[in-house]
């Protein structure tokens, strides 16, 4: 069993419009976006990220937003919902915001698209739908340390603490739960048809359900699907470990690729769902000042050189 992994690090969607998604995430829901920068291999598409203060692994929710993206369909084999650590006591001003909430024109007439309070494994949920039909849930947490950003007009006593799990959605869950418990997460409970694993010692983004769906056909990919969810490991060293042992193991994994602010690995689950093991240096602030985070547009060396035709191309994400 690994013990390098120490919960999410990141979780990557896909969007039709780059403006809504980039009001969604800053005004809607309160996030700061830590950095503007391009797809490494589609450089005519932004890659947006959105998060706390810094951009801390396992608070980082980021996007490629391809214009006129056909919209996924939801299925098994796939991240289905992702979901948010708010304070306790916080879900009645989020349901009052979602249901009222109109920001730059984008009407979030999230009632409608899937707005419901629950409760789930003794948690007090939030479930909403984002602009492009993603499944996303806020979920009451007493004493999450990690701090929130309050600089998006969302109080501290309100404001979103970075990642609280990610719910998948698969056929068969064996494959997977293996693969998990392999990388160092804990089987904590099951309740209807639901079965968490815990990361222990995790960066407080440390659980993951597994939703059991033999009946569902399967995902297509598209607008509001997740392209894939990463896993935060210390450095490049302890990455290494982990993509030997994965791969001892029998698992395909590409090699480790420099991603500017993180350096990354990816291999296919079992159950279908991407996975990417990603280091927790250098960081978003290797290009730009803490203070300064997400307001340039920062591009890989490798697309440098287009950066005139970018910035004419791109849509300006201010209306």
């Amino acid at each position: 069993m690994l013990d390098q992994i120490k919960g999410l690090h990141h979780v990557t969607s896909m969007a039709q419009d780059a403006r809504t998604n980039n009001q969604f995430f800053t005004h809607a829901l309160g996030l700061r976006r830590v950095k503007k920068t391009v797809n490494f291999d589609a450089p005519d598409v932004y890659h947006l990220y959105y998060g706390d203060e810094t951009g801390a692994p396992g608070t980082v929710m980021t996007y490629f937003p391809f214009p006129k993206m056909a919209q996924g369909r939801p299925g098994t084999g796939e991240v289905g919902t992702t979901v948010f650590s708010v304070p306790k006591g916080s879900l009645g001003f989020w349901s009052d915001r979602l249901a009222a909430l109109s920001v730059g024109g984008l009407k979030a007439a999230l009632s409608v698209g899937g707005l419901k309070a629950e409760e789930s494994f003794g948690e007090k949920r939030l479930n909403f739908s984002g602009p492009d039909g993603d499944g996303f849930a806020l979920v009451e947490v007493e004493d999450d340390a990690r701090q929130s950003w309050t600089h998006g007009g969302i109080s501290e006593d309100h404001a979103i603490h970075g990642f609280h799990s990610v719910a998948m959605r698969l056929r068969d869950e064996g494959a997977t739960a293996e693969l998990l418990k392999f990388m160092g997460y804990e089987v904590a409970e099951e309740r209807d048809g639901v079965r968490r694993l815990i990361m222990p010692s995790g960066n407080g983004a440390h659980l993951i359900d597994l939703e059991t769906m033999p009946n569902i056909a399967r995902a297509l990919p598209g607008a509001g699907s997740v392209h894939h969810v990463a896993f935060a490991v210390e450095n490049r060293e302890k990455q290494l470990e982990v993509r030997k042992a994965l791969m001892d193991t029998g698992y395909q994994v590409t090699p480790v690729i420099d991603r500017d602010y993180f350096w990354a690995i990816y291999f296919r689950t079992p159950g279908g769902v991407l996975f990417e093991v990603a280091t927790n240096e250098p960081g978003f602030d290797r290009d730009e000042d803490t203070a300064h985070l997400g307001e340039a547009l920062k591009l890989p060396q490798q697309h440098a050189h287009l950066r005139a035709l970018l910035e004419q191309h791109l849509q300006p994400l201010e209306a």
